[in-house]
């Protein structure tokens, strides 16, 4: 590992190393803001805890566990941001701007130089890793912003208990990272998955209304809830919302039915755990009491199943998958909000 830390620059901010001089202007740019998201006291930072920290930063720098930069802009210091080595080929991602220096772009740019520098070979004075992550609050929307803005790809939520974080009532992160074998940020590939890993995904439930010749509808009792709802189940990653309830039908009852035309889309608000959803209901036709003979229940999501009249639907279903059966075999409302 070099002694010495490179400077790094775009041409619009520079990463340097810390020197002795920055000390003042540093502790000067700790304000509340950034109290709040790295749980440090304002009161504990001083010139002396500062001084200190840089001695520490330096060393760690010199043993190849850390790099801690400062982040210039037209010779003022601005913020700071760091790595520190997570395993051999890893290592995680802080920063930090200072009062008076947010929102203009500097922490994207500072984090984005970085991270290249971090992925460049040792003998180009990198560190070789092959992926760099970041862990925000996500309440932090400011740095959620900063993460996304560098080409960091959010992959999910880890879970903390509370006091494990920063803030002592942080309950989870958001993992933001970049992989050394992603594209570069200029490439489309690049910015259509970056986009992709923190758009919303809404959950998709596909369902079959199968009815007999009286017009009673198919019904299943579930295992995992007491209500009684439509055959189908939640569309699989990739997977079309009419192929998904073709595949559930034959898995939990046996039974190969072609899905017809889409009858009703209705959208189910948050409820009982789950998050909001769009189910579509596909006309699985009619068929007589006999194809009941011809099911084989999964077990293990399935009770029983059984032609159902609507006044036994409203009995045995939920009021919304109630509303949303009448809905769909009404046939005169396309789309409907948790079956209203």
């Amino acid at each position: 590992m070099p002694d010495e830390q490179p400077t790094l620059t775009d041409g619009t901010v520079t990463l340097r190393a810390w020197r002795d001089d920055d000390v003042a202007e540093a502790v000067a740019g700790h304000d509340d803001e950034m109290a709040l998201w790295l749980g440090w006291d304002p009161a504990d930072v001083t010139e002396q805890t500062h001084s200190a920290a840089i001695a520490r930063w330096r060393q760690r720098f010199r043993a190849g566990d850390q790099a801690s930069f400062v982040v210039e802009h037209d010779g003022r210091l601005v913020g700071s941001v760091d790595l520190t080595r997570e395993g051999s080929a890893g290592a995680s991602l802080r920063w930090a701007l200072y009062a008076g220096h947010r929102g203009h772009g500097h922490a994207a740019r500072a984090v984005r130089i970085l991270v290249d520098w971090a992925f460049s070979d040792p003998d180009q004075g990198g560190w070789g890793l092959q992926r760099v992550e970041a862990r925000i609050d996500p309440r932090n929307d400011r740095s959620r912003r900063v993460a996304t803005r560098a080409g960091m790809r959010l992959e999910g939520v880890q879970r903390i208990a509370p006091g494990m974080g920063d803030r002592a009532d942080a309950t989870s992160y958001a993992v933001f990272a970049r992989l050394a074998t992603d594209p570069p940020l200029s490439d489309p590939e690049s910015f259509r998955s970056l986009l992709n890993s923190f758009l919303p995904r809404k959950r998709a439930i596909s369902q079959m209304l199968v009815r007999d010749p009286e017009g009673r509808v198919l019904l299943c009792q579930l295992t995992y809830k007491r209500d009684w709802d439509l055959p189908g189940g939640v569309v699989e990653v990739g997977e079309s919302p009419r192929l998904a309830v073709k595949r559930e039908v034959e898995e939990e009852l046996g039974l190969e039915i072609e899905p017809g035309d889409l009858v009703l889309t209705d959208w189910l608000p948050a409820w009982g755990g789950w998050d909001d959803a769009v189910c579509l209901v596909f006309d699985g036709g009619t068929h007589g009491p006999e194809v009941l003979a011809d099911v084989v229940m999964q077990e293990r999501e399935i009770r029983d199943v059984r032609f159902c009249t609507l006044e036994e639907v409203d009995d045995l279903a939920a009021d919304f998958t109630s509303r949303r059966v009448r809905a769909a075999v009404g046939g005169d409302q396309p789309y409907t909000e948790s079956g209203r």
